[in-house]
């Protein structure tokens, strides 16, 4: 369970595994998946099979072997992994603009956030960690199936407690009207998002903050011009990530060279750290940018709620 309301289970990466958690399954970066733990199952991969009985009693981060000799770790499901693993039903927000959000809509524990649409939880489940153990995610989506599936995965995850799902098209009719005033953050996903904004105002507290995802500019200037009418403090932003890989190599024994070798050796002048003996091997480090650099995923605008004794 990622946060549970049992102060004994929250957020501890020290307990041990137990029958029926969900543990985040890591063979490396670009590899990993949830599985629920349960006593007589099996879990296959390239390495061979693992028995859930094996894991049942270690603690999480522990580093499991079965009789081939093949490895896989076993991580807790925080909310980055889960992000990670879900399964796709929309087009979700990644690490690098979920981090954004959280930080410019000032979310704390405590703070009652709104967020339409829901689509496959990714930015749902951090909302819940940041809001935890006081405050609540109210979340809309106007899709029933997507919805159901939404809610079951919160409540595996043990997050059903901070978060409240509901069926509902924000667009078509705004908040519900028992969030006035009561709101500290907004959040929209949604392919109008200008529709919703002036019902997002109403929500919010006086100060309050709001943010629109939009993977369009023209869509970000729409929903630019609607803001300025109740809001101010109006920013857009793309976060674009870029990750390298860090790979070790090893370099074989030097032979006493003819011409080619000398060659390669006087390219550059080596430092002191990177002169290497005849007859010895060495190992280097070798970076490079990942070969699947994710490009744009969207545009992310902030504003903030103009108090009423500031308006004209």
């Amino acid at each position: 369970m990622m946060i549970s309301s049992d102060p004994s289970r929250r957020n501890s990466f020290q307990r041990r595994i137990e029958d029926g958690d969900i543990v985040i399954v890591y063979e490396r970066h670009d590899s990993m998946k949830s599985v629920k733990v349960k006593g007589g199952s099996c879990f296959q991969n390239r390495y061979g099979a693992f028995k859930h009985s094996d894991w049942i009693g270690k603690p999480f981060g522990s580093k499991v072997f079965n009789r081939k000799g093949g490895f896989v770790h076993l991580l807790f499901p925080t909310p980055e992994l889960w992000t990670l693993v879900l399964s796709h039903r929309t087009q979700i927000l990644y690490l690098a603009d979920i981090s954004l959000v959280i930080f410019y809509l000032e979310i704390v524990p405590g703070c009652v956030v709104l967020e339409s649409g829901t689509g496959s939880g990714s930015l749902t489940t951090s909302l819940a960690r940041a809001v935890a153990p006081s405050g609540h995610v109210y979340t809309f989506d106007f899709h029933e199936q997507r919805s159901a599936l939404a809610r079951d995965d919160f409540n595996t995850n043990g997050l059903g407690g901070y978060i409240t799902v509901s069926v509902r098209d924000v667009q078509g009719e705004g908040f519900p009207d028992e969030f006035l005033g009561a709101v500290d953050s907004v959040f929209l996903d949604l392919p109008q998002p200008w529709l919703a904004m002036p019902s997002a105002a109403r929500m919010l507290k006086q100060d309050g903050i709001i943010c629109s995802f939009s993977p369009c500019i023209e869509q970000v200037q729409r929903s630019c011009e609607t803001l300025r009418q109740n809001f101010s403090d109006v920013r857009t932003f793309e976060v674009l990530l870029r990750t390298y890989e860090i790979r070790e190599g090893r370099r074989g024994a030097k032979r006493n060279g003819g011409p080619a070798a000398q060659k390669l050796n006087n390219k550059r002048p080596q430092l002191s750290s990177e002169i290497e003996c005849e007859g010895e091997e060495s190992t280097y480090v070798m970076i490079t940018p990942c070969s699947e650099t994710r490009g744009h995923t969207g545009y992310l605008t902030f504003a903030r709620l103009i108090s009423e004794c500031n308006q004209v």
